[in-house]
């Protein structure tokens, strides 16, 4: 992949009389979000420069598959579909899925499937980086799109009237722009400049993510069987693979983390449902701690955060870059609203207009997986059998499991 450096960066954008290269928007950040809101401010004709300190790996489809994955929500996928990216991202390998099945006891399951909700699918699983490759092509097809890469910022600062941020990189080159954002991950450079903070905890608990190979073909369910430590949860991926989620103790992930391939797949055995079949390997795995941060405000003067820079959440029902996507869409829609009617795009109204669209759904959403994750992880048998009678219900064909259901797929 041919990434533009910053001799063509000047030849789409103008010099300010500090030398500057001036854009309208600069994006921190050049992940699946960070690229995505670069795309659709460029489809508005903004001149936009995306800084990335690493490139995405070229797809090959021979590649082992990542361990990082996404399950992209049907109005992810919309999103995707209107920046272009998602007919070229469905050539490259990923597994749709069209059922999604928990339970904690055995005969007190909750199932969904698309058809509640007249969807061919619920969605589908992509490796992470994959997601980036091809929004990072598309932004190459873009003429008022840069991409800044291999970069890293080593300072912001603004203007004396406060209408600019300038951004050092470590080229020694410097970036003039009127809206900033900080795409830049849970421990965003952007956000800890502006000074915004963060409320959130950590759960003690850790996941792993595990790669399989099976002899079952693609499945096109995902399932999750609640434990008194953490859920076990199967993803689809193409062919005759799977992606197992572990969740426990911290500890208890450390200590899988040291055994090999064939003792690790043993234990998998020993402590997932039998519903998975146990003639698999192991072929590569992961794992990561379990956070929750929330930014007490999303924008300033000249600048706003969105997807992990603005929130981490519980990745219990695979929402975190779901959510992310629902940031970009909002924030592209409220500039592309203000272009219309005349407005200054990046004024504080404009900027304020998309926290308070997606402030407080985000905070539902958090709120709601931590309050499904603490209720499902208390043994007491009083507890247990009002939860399990709970999910039973639940599987009753319902318009309020089919709301519940359009909710998680950003239908609502």
């Amino acid at each position: 992949m041919d990434v533009n450096t910053m001799q063509d960066a000047s030849l789409t954008s103008t010099n300010t009389s500090d030398n500057a290269i001036d854009y309208d928007v600069v994006v921190v950040g050049g992940g699946m979000v960070g690229a995505a809101a670069a795309i659709g401010l460029g489809q508005l004709g903004l001149r936009v420069a995306v800084i990335e300190s690493r490139q995405p790996q070229p797809y090959d489809p021979e590649q082992p598959l990542d361990v990082r994955i996404s399950a992209i929500s049907v109005a992810s996928e919309q999103l995707l579909t209107r920046l272009g990216v998602m007919d070229s991202l469905l050539t490259m390998r990923h597994a749709p899925y069209t059922g999604l099945e928990t339970w904690e006891l055995d005969g007190c399951l909750t199932a969904f499937s698309a058809e509640q909700v007249g969807q061919s699918h619920l969605g589908y699983f992509f490796e992470n980086r994959l997601i980036q490759l091809s929004l990072w092509q598309q932004i190459e097809q873009m003429d008022n799109v840069t991409l800044l890469c291999p970069r890293n910022v080593t300072q912001f600062s603004r203007s004396n009237d406060r209408h600019q941020v300038s951004i050092q990189l470590d080229n020694g080159a410097t970036l003039s722009t009127t809206l900033l954002i900080g795409a830049d991950g849970a421990h965003s450079q952007v956000r800890q400049w502006a000074g915004i903070g963060v409320t959130g905890w950590d759960y003690a608990q850790s996941a792993m993510l595990i790669n399989i190979s099976t002899q079952t073909p693609q499945q096109s369910v995902t399932w999750q069987q609640f434990t008194p430590v953490g859920p076990r949860s199967l993803l689809p991926l193409p062919g005759n693979h799977a992606s197992l989620v572990w969740y426990d103790d911290a500890n208890r992930i450390k200590q899988l983390s040291q055994l090999n391939n064939v003792q690790l797949a043993e234990q998998i055995r020993q402590h997932f449902p039998s519903r998975l079949d146990p003639h698999f390997t192991v072929d590569n795995r992961g794992s990561f701690p379990l956070t929750r941060r929330h930014a007490q405000q999303y924008y300033q003067d000249n600048l706003v955060i969105l997807g992990d820079a603005a929130h981490t959440i519980n990745p219990l029902a695979g929402q975190g870059v779901n959510i992310g996507f629902k940031d970009v869409d909002v924030l592209v829609a409220q500039v592309a609203n203000a272009i219309g009617s005349g407005e200054t795009w990046w004024d504080r109204r404009v900027l304020k207009r998309y926290q308070q669209a997606r402030y407080y759904d985000n905070q539902l959403m958090m709120t709601a997986m931590d309050a499904f994750y603490a209720g499902f992880s208390n043994d007491l048998l009083p507890l247990k059998l009002l939860r399990n009678g709970a999910l039973k219900l639940a599987n009753i064909d319902s318009p309020l499991k089919r709301k519940v259901l359009k909710y998680a797929l950003g239908l609502n």
